[in-house]
């Protein structure tokens, strides 16, 4: 089942680009590099691309690989049972692995804010996918938690010290 999501997720992936006349290739795997949460990683090559490609295709603070994300997320699990449905990550020229990184700075920064002012702190600018990989990150701080604020699209995480 697996193997048939990822085949899916990568030739959809494939059409699309190509019919923005980028025919690029576009390798699938289940882990991913350095991944938070269990998703499928759809990654396009990126050597056959132009440094302005790569730019427009990952976007303003990766505005356009996150609209991509979400369309592949959207089209593959469209009509699955819940049980069904998996998360696609769409990757290129490493932006997602430098994201995640950051990401992982900054909830540490928010973590210490907390634990030093006894403050919430409140993350903002961060995609619905970012959020979930914060949330899930943070899960291992055992004296903070996490909960999302806001309607889109001005949902802000929230840290804070965990409540007794």
């Amino acid at each position: 089942m697996d193997d048939i999501k990822l085949q899916q997720g990568k030739q959809w992936l494939e059409q699309l680009l190509g019919l923005a006349t980028l025919p690029v290739l576009v390798t699938a795997d289940l882990t991913g590099t350095q991944t938070l949460d269990e998703s499928y990683w759809l990654t396009i090559d990126h050597t056959a691309l132009t440094a302005e490609q790569i730019e427009i295709l990952t976007g303003t603070d990766g505005a356009v690989i996150d609209s991509i994300q979400y369309l592949v997320n959207t089209i593959l699990n469209l009509g699955q049972a819940e049980d069904q449905r998996r998360a696609y990550t769409v990757e290129l020229n490493e932006y997602r692995v430098r994201r995640q990184t950051e990401l992982q700075q900054m909830a540490e920064q928010a973590v210490n804010h907390v634990r030093e002012t006894g403050e919430e702190y409140e993350m903002k600018d961060l995609s619905s996918a970012e959020r979930r990989q914060v949330h899930t990150f943070l899960k291992s701080f055992e004296d903070v938690e996490t909960y999302s604020r806001g309607q889109e699209p001005d949902r802000r995480l929230v840290v804070r010290r965990l409540q007794s």
